[in-house]
């Protein structure tokens, strides 16, 4: 990425050259590319495959471990199968970059996440985005 010359930092003579970042600037429309690029990048050094069809889901499998994570923005959910699996993918992360862990989503994107761990079940529920789009269209009381 180039960016022209500060105001107030140019040099006689040298007015038409640019600078040359080597990183992403925060607010820039690069930005999130650059961030996708470089976090794809890292998460794929740890074994993490990225999906074929949603570039922002990745799988890593070891043995009978299954973990997914799924980038959104800036924001990162990781689903498994393996505590200690997590544990470690956490811990590697916090390695690699600037985060904290919130704990357990409940909602993800505007969708609820349903767990019932006694009958090893986990779901989604779509009421309150259908319910959004209803009173948008004004359809709120049909049946």
């Amino acid at each position: 990425i180039y960016m022209d010359q500060l105001e107030g930092f140019t040099f006689l003579g040298e007015e038409q050259k640019v600078c040359r970042l080597q990183k992403s600037i925060y607010g820039l429309k690069q930005a999130p590319q650059s961030w996708n690029t470089r976090f794809g990048e890292v998460i794929r050094g740890y074994d993490f495959i990225k999906n074929e069809f949603d570039p922002c889901v990745y799988k890593k499998i070891s043995g009978s471990a299954v973990a997914y994570l799924v980038l959104y923005v800036d924001d990162i959910l990781l689903i498994r199968n393996d505590v200690k699996m997590l544990g470690n993918i956490k811990a590697w992360l916090s390695t690699k970059f600037s985060m904290k862990d919130i704990g357990e989503a409940s909602y993800i994107l505007g969708i609820k996440i349903y767990r019932d761990r006694s009958r090893r079940m986990l779901g989604l529920i779509r009421s309150s985005y259908i319910e959004k789009d209803l009173k948008r269209f004004k359809m709120e009381n049909s049946k």
